[in-house]
């Protein structure tokens, strides 16, 4: 079984009694490496899967879970479902979209860290927050009148066309 396997596999059977210290696991897990990886920002994290899990302290599984989690963050995406213990890892993190992705997962103890607060601006970290916040936002569209235009372009009024 491939460690990703292996990932959605332990992320797949946790219980009602199970999810509690899996949780608590990984979250810190995560927070003790982004925190790490914050302290150096212009730094790409570079390795192979056994050094990167050494130099964080980190469960394979749970790292891979890691992994998993920073894929839409990245400026060029890892293929993780065929990464093994021997892998070579380069993470390139874009870190506006990091910030983006950390309040979408409504992860606090995340986008909270005080790294950020060297990295983005006030205003900049505002600006993200502003700009998930109108992500969320459902726009509804205008629905035709009968003598408008019909939307599927055919040029004839919407009540002739599609609105019958």
């Amino acid at each position: 079984m491939s460690l990703f396997e292996e990932w959605q596999d332990l992320i797949g059977n946790q219980t009602d009694e199970s999810f509690p210290k899996f949780w608590e696991n990984y979250s810190s897990t995560e927070k003790k490496i982004y925190s790490s990886i914050l302290e150096h920002p212009t730094k790409k994290v570079c390795g192979s899967f056994e050094e990167l899990v050494a130099k964080y302290d980190a469960d394979p599984v749970i790292f891979m879970g890691f992994l998993d989690g920073i894929q839409s963050s990245l400026k060029k995406e890892q293929p993780i479902e065929k990464t093994d213990k021997s892998s070579q890892i380069e993470l390139d993190i874009d870190l506006e979209k990091l910030y983006f992705n950390m309040l979408a997962a409504d992860a606090d103890y995340l986008y909270g860290l005080p790294q950020w607060e060297t990295i983005l601006s006030a205003e900049k970290r505002e600006e993200i927050t502003r700009n998930y916040k109108r992500s969320k936002t459902v726009i509804k569209e205008k629905t035709p009148g009968r003598n408008d235009l019909c939307p599927c372009g055919s040029g004839k009024k919407y009540k002739k066309c599609c609105g019958k």
